[in-house]
């Protein structure tokens, strides 16, 4: 689904983040999506005697991104981290994306994860007379990525 002209954007606020397909409920941030690349630094002498300096287009990066989120009495994510601090590789491992959503819900750009797991959950400050939301930040590593 498209924007309705070339002068609008997609708000900052329409997003979703989904895990092996389960919508991850409340979440009022995610930050860090970036796909890169290495930079390979090519020094070299030419026949000549001239000095030539190039950069080549390196392998894939993996990555990470963290997401806040509401604090509810699900514990998918910490449990999630249980899975990944107990060893089991396999069982850690999973799907991720984050989709940029236009005015009226559709997908204007999505980001796929592959081979994610989750490498810290942390819990904002808790003070008493505090106003906020208690919020929960999670960190997810990933191994391949997409923008589709």
């Amino acid at each position: 689904m498209a924007l309705a002209d070339s002068f609008d954007s997609s708000p900052a606020y329409a997003f979703k983040v989904t895990i092996d397909g389960i919508e991850i409920p409340k979440v009022t941030e995610v930050t860090g999506l970036k796909n890169e690349v290495d930079k390979i630094e090519l020094k070299q002498q030419l026949a000549d005697g001239k000095y030539v300096a190039r950069q080549l287009i390196g392998r894939a990066k993996t990555g990470e991104f963290t997401v806040t989120r509401g604090l509810t009495e699900s514990k998918t994510i910490s449990d999630w981290l249980k899975v990944v601090m107990n060893g089991d590789v396999a069982g850690a491992r999973k799907n991720a994306s984050v989709e940029l959503l236009d005015y009226e819900g559709g997908t204007l750009k999505k980001y796929e994860f592959r081979n994610c797991w989750v490498r810290s959950v942390e819990i904002n400050s808790l003070k008493a007379g505090a106003t906020e939301q208690a919020t929960e930040k999670f960190t997810v590593c990933f191994d391949e990525s997409e923008v589709t």
